[in-house]
């Protein structure tokens, strides 16, 4: 057997029996495991729609358009093992899918397999699809975005040979608005593309003639119906409800088998053109020469009545952003922390996606807050709207922690459909110091029973940086040794004059520094400590000095004064006469 099966087969030479044969001699040459198409209906053509819910009312997604017959090689590309993914040029030519051409088949198979996996759709399939309906877009003919260059069109199908399809897009794909006609790359009828038709390089339109959209579309019409491509038997009605010909079914699957065994890129435009077509064995009765194919005609277009005021046609509407949206997911958001009070660093953010992995733009998500939290957004929202940039990315304003610790979350999700949240987990922790120092170095100390004289004032910060807010805990120690709280010593008082030996719940004002209330000593004499510490590990010991009072001075009695005694003469009897000297 020659190493080609005629390349550019003649007329009438592609029956369903030589194909066969073909692809059964392909098979043998490169994967002995493989077993040869179905032999059932080899004269062809299969009813429109038989075994099949997914086949349009054109009875495909082709209508049954021509096709090209070219069978590949015998000689493979590769040997049985050898990588599918060749990243030079080089091997046979056959072997060779323009760079565009093969992105587009990749990112379908990447696509459909997050989106439907039980598929199982390989990319080869869609290339050898490819193959058989446009020579890979005629040999990768697109422009920058995908989109070919011209249109790439079937013949009319106006039942002259092909199926009879009335117009059903008003010409906008194929330009004929009496029939329809097979557009684009992959060779979808409008009818199954209205249907089928998909936007996978998110430019806002379903192009039947961009590679992109068309070969996702194509993925999924061949998925459709809950096959498993990786089932010979799903596999077969699959590329028969492509086209409706086990001939067709037999080129292609030879085309796939081919390219399983390897591939490599090419530059776009340089792809190897197929020879032969289906149609070159369309013929009049008693002869080989093919039918003559109808003239294209345009109906003549109306003159306008001057008389009828001229009524503008609505615009076509363009489909919401948000229809476009397959999934969104996590920018890269990171850790999502802050200390009360503070702002997070980071800001919730997300990807609008289609269904081919490409950003969407313009597509509303809304943050919400939830769970016990007082933190807001930086409008002091617990709901906002972010739109989607040219990235397909959504970032939500910035997030401020209130003053209530703990966890709460943050979900995101498309405004107007029902797709899978985004949830940020998002924890707001208390303010904390790493340090703790006294604001002067004054002695503390008091006599027993007394109160202190001076009031115990520190400054907190926290990275060199003042620590407002900042919870302090102020505890007597019994050492720095064996940091049990004190039952005796200095003491706090509660309102109702209660000693406490520890207090709770104490804040730094806003420049970082706490004084603390009076302090009083019991009865006890000595040296006392009082231990200060904060969230963040900031840590402060304070001594405080009791003594007993100076005992108060012995009196010295004061003496009693003495008053002089004085003789005090006896009053004379009468007045005025000398008393008489009695005589002897």
């Amino acid at each position: 057997m020659a190493s080609h099966l005629g390349r550019r087969l003649r007329r009438g030479a592609t029956s369903g029996a030589v194909v066969a044969a073909a692809v059964a001699a392909l098979a043998a040459s490169q994967a002995p495991d493989m077993a040869p198409p179905p032999a059932d209906n080899a004269s062809g053509d299969l009813p429109a729609g038989a075994e099949d819910t997914a086949t349009p009312p054109g009875g495909s997604a082709s209508g049954n358009s021509p096709y090209y017959t070219d069978l590949p090689p015998l000689n493979t590309p590769n040997k049985p093992g050898a990588p599918t993914n060749l990243p030079v040029i080089t091997g046979p030519a056959e072997a060779g899918i323009p760079a565009s051409v093969l992105a587009a088949y990749k990112r379908a198979e990447q696509s459909i397999r997050s989106t439907d996996p039980n598929c199982n759709l390989p990319w080869q399939l869609l290339a050898g699809i490819g193959k058989v309906e446009s020579g890979q877009a005629r040999g990768g003919k697109v422009d920058a975005n995908g989109t070919t260059l011209s249109p790439i069109l079937g013949p009319v199908l106006n039942g002259v040979g092909f199926a009879n399809i009335s117009d059903t897009d008003n010409g906008v794909y194929d330009g004929d608005t009496t029939h329809d006609r097979a557009i684009g790359p992959m060779q979808f009828i409008p009818s199954t593309w209205a249907t089928w038709g998909q936007d996978a390089n998110g430019d806002g339109k379903k192009d039947p003639s961009n590679i992109y959209d068309a070969a996702q579309a194509a993925g999924m019409y061949l998925c459709a119906n809950d096959r498993n491509l990786a089932v010979k038997a799903d596999l077969d009605r699959a590329v028969l409800s492509y086209n409706h010909s086990r001939e067709y079914l037999n080129t292609v699957l030879s085309w796939f088998e081919y390219y399983k065994r390897g591939t490599h890129q090419v530059p776009d435009g340089t792809g190897v053109l197929p020879g032969d077509r289906s149609d070159d064995r369309v013929t009049k009765p008693g002869g080989n020469t093919p039918p003559p194919k109808p003239p294209v005609t345009k109906p003549p277009t109306p003159k306008p009545d001057p008389s009828k005021p001229v009524v503008p046609k609505p615009p076509t509407p363009t489909p919401a952003p948000a229809t476009k949206v397959a999934r969104i997911t996590d920018a890269s958001t990171g850790t999502l922390t802050a200390t009360a009070g503070g702002t997070f660093a980071h800001r919730p953010a997300v990807v609008a996606l289609d269904a081919a992995g490409k950003p969407v733009a313009g597509v509303q998500v809304r943050f919400q807050i939830t769970g016990d939290t007082d933190a807001r957004f930086g409008i002091g929202a617990r709901e906002i709207t972010a739109t989607t940039a040219a990235n397909g990315k959504a970032v939500a304003p910035n997030l401020k922690a209130g003053e209530r610790t703990g966890r709460f979350t943050v979900g995101a999700t498309v405004v107007g459909r029902t797709l899978g949240a985004v949830s940020f987990s998002a924890t707001v922790t208390e303010r904390s110091a790493d340090s703790l120092t006294r604001l002067d170095a004054k002695e503390l100390a008091a006599t027993t029973g007394a109160e202190f004289a001076d009031r115990v004032q520190v400054k907190a910060t926290d990275g060199g940086a003042v620590a407002s807010g900042v919870a302090l805990t102020a505890t007597f120690i019994t050492s720095a040794d064996n940091p049990q709280t004190a039952t005796e010593g200095p003491f706090f008082k509660d309102a109702d004059g209660t000693a406490l030996h520890t207090l709770t719940g104490l804040k730094t004002d806003a420049d970082g520094v706490l004084t603390l209330p009076k302090i009083y000593a019991d009865g006890k004499a000595g040296t006392f400590l009082l231990r200060l510490t904060a969230p963040g590990g900031g840590t402060l010991d304070v001594v405080l000095k009791v003594t007993a009072p100076d005992p108060e001075p012995t009196p010295t009695p004061t003496p009693t004064p003495t008053t002089p005694t004085t003789a005090t003469p006896s009053p004379s009897k009468s007045t005025g006469a000398p008393e008489a000297t009695p005589s002897s």
